[in-house]
């Protein structure tokens, strides 16, 4: 088994719903979704010539829905698509606390820590620093946490982290940004362990067919462990 499951695939790309728990994207010898996908491809047809382009990455602790391209040229197209914010993606974070009012937009500043893998929000004189906005609604509401559905105005390294927990309503599990919390299974190892954030849909068009397509990623049943709701996932299918 791959360990990940295909949400869509054809002879130009392939959308995946992501593990938490597994890289993106890693050096040659470091198990990744990339690696597993290209195994998975010559598995298949040993003789083929594997071209896998990745035009998006998650964070290692995230779950979620995915593309990758299986040419150079569908790589480029979805790639542009990236770069001018055309492709439609909402996430779903599970944050401490109780998020007020029930929708609304964030906007900060923040920038990249220096030689340290995290970002955090800064004033608006800090050179270094760039916008990020972040629009929200609450899905549901528990005893002491809120499940979030959002969509990113901006493209920040741990965007969605960074400004949940600069509101003190951190992403469950995200002990890097002050979470107390534990979400899914333990690991000693920190790199290996998860937080309630996942890539709920992913939407673009096409590279060769120029259809528009919108895929959804289930939720891991981590999260049903974590008492949400499961109906709302059926609800908010695209």
């Amino acid at each position: 088994m791959p360990g990940f499951d295909i949400l869509f695939e054809d002879a130009d790309c392939l959308v995946v719903a992501k593990p938490a728990g597994l890289l993106t994207q890693a050096p040659l010898g470091i198990d990744s979704l990339e690696f597993r996908i290209k195994r998975l491809l010559k598995e298949r047809d040993p003789r083929a010539e594997i071209y896998l382009g990745v035009p998006q990455r998650l964070d290692r602790p995230v779950s979620g829905a995915i593309v990758f391209a299986k040419s150079l040229k569908a790589a480029q197209k979805i790639s542009l698509q990236f770069e001018r914010r055309f492709v439609k993606k909402t996430y779903w974070a599970l944050v401490e606390g109780n998020v007020s009012p029930d929708e609304g937009m964030w906007t900060d500043h923040m920038k990249k820590v220096e030689g340290q893998p995290q970002s955090v929000v800064v004033d608006a004189s800090d050179a270094a620093s760039r916008n990020a906005i972040l629009n929200y609604h609450v899905l549901e509401r528990m005893a002491d946490r809120s499940l979030l559905e959002i969509t990113l105005g901006t493209g920040r390294t741990h965007q969605i982290r960074v400004q949940c927990a600069s509101r003190r309503h951190a992403v469950v599990g995200d002990e890097m940004y002050g979470s107390p919390s534990r979400f899914g299974p333990w690991s000693d190892d920190e790199r290996e362990r998860v937080i309630a954030l996942h890539a709920r849909t992913l939407g673009f068009r096409h590279p060769t067919t120029k259809e528009d397509l919108v895929f959804s990623a289930p939720l891991p049943a981590m999260w049903r462990e974590a008492g949400v709701d499961e109906s709302l996932a059926v609800r908010s299918q695209p």
